[in-house]
């Protein structure tokens, strides 16, 4: 029988991307998500499923019978709401409970974690062997989740692979769907207000981006050759670590040749007091060993993502700009 593949937040902004790649295969594909979704085109045999996946028989019932589980739950409001008990239940308390649930056949479980894990980089480029020393609520409980697939994984319960993600930009083409809460989205937007873009310290701090169509292209990879990846967690990265103020002029760069107006100025301020430690320090990434393993890599190109969410984001939906 073709395997079944459940993707959990399969509404969400990786999870979508991941949910359509999935559709292109000749799988039986279920989405999972809290709203109900338009199962995307393609030869998969797609069944759509709204839950509420803290709620422990559905999501039982969500993962019954499945041969490979994507997960790829993230609370409303990101990491901005860590701290409160809703966003500790859908971040952490899930994947409590799936390792509790699941019965059968011990099925591959592919994790979407965060690079951002590890804290403040010990150094540049990191490559997943760092100790992990997370600073934030959000960043405790990803590693606090990933320590408990590792676990189960050992146990036997599944079959556990974490994917540490980067800094994920891009566009969304599902309709009516929103653009991801990053920061080169965040930058967009500002721009299309004809807003300032302003940049935290001198602009040189360096974030490693990747377009959401080639994490996607990861997550089927490591879902292609899962077997020498189980028990670990891998970090996917470009390698470029490119610095943000010429991230935020390439935005106002295109946003001005797609509206026509003048590109508004990139400026830098002092950052915060409250801001986080990690957020003023570079992040450099290595993926050389999940891409010796699956032979994946990043095939869209800074200035080509931005190009792509920028005119997302000034396409008409319903007779007015996307947001």
């Amino acid at each position: 029988m073709t395997k079944l593949i459940t993707v959990l937040g399969a509404s969400g902004f990786v999870g979508s991307a991941v949910t359509r790649a999935l559709a292109r295969q000749p799988v039986r594909l279920r989405a999972v998500a809290r709203r109900r979704i338009t199962p995307p085109p393609g030869p998969a045999e797609t069944t759509v499923v709204a839950a509420d996946l803290t709620d422990r028989s559905a999501l039982a019932d969500a993962i019954a019978g499945s041969d490979a589980i994507v997960y790829l739950l993230l609370a409303d409001g990101g990491w901005r709401v860590a701290e409160t008990e809703e966003a500790e239940r859908v971040n952490l308390g899930v994947m409590r409970d799936l390792v509790e649930v699941v019965s059968g056949k011990p099925p591959l479980v592919l994790y979407g974690g965060a690079a951002s894990q590890v804290g403040v980089p010990p150094r540049e480029p990191i490559d997943g062997s760092e100790p992990d020393e997370p600073g934030t609520p959000y960043d405790k409980q990803k590693l606090a989740a990933e320590q408990i697939l590792k676990k189960a994984t050992a146990d036997g319960l599944v079959r556990g692979i974490s994917l540490r993600l980067p800094t994920v930009f891009g566009e969304n083409p599902a309709e009516g769907a929103n653009l991801d809460r990053g920061v080169v989205s965040a930058m967009a937007r500002r721009a299309l207000d004809g807003q300032d873009l302003t940049i935290w310290g001198d602009g040189t701090v360096r974030r490693d981006l990747v377009h959401v169509e080639d994490i996607a292209a990861a997550f089927t990879a490591a879902l292609a050759a899962p077997d020498a990846l189980v028990g670990g967690h891998w970090l996917l990265g470009a390698g470029r670590g490119d610095q943000l103020a010429d991230v935020f002029r390439l935005v106002a760069r295109e946003m001005a040749d797609h509206t026509g107006r003048s590109p508004v100025d990139v400026t830098c301020v002092e950052p915060p007091s409250h801001a986080p430690s990690t957020d003023l320090r570079s992040v450099t990434i290595d993926s050389t060993p999940f891409r010796a393993i699956t032979g994946w890599r990043p095939e869209i190109s800074l200035p080509e993502g931005v190009r792509r969410t920028v005119a997302a984001l000034t396409t008409p939906v319903h007779g007015k700009a996307r947001t």
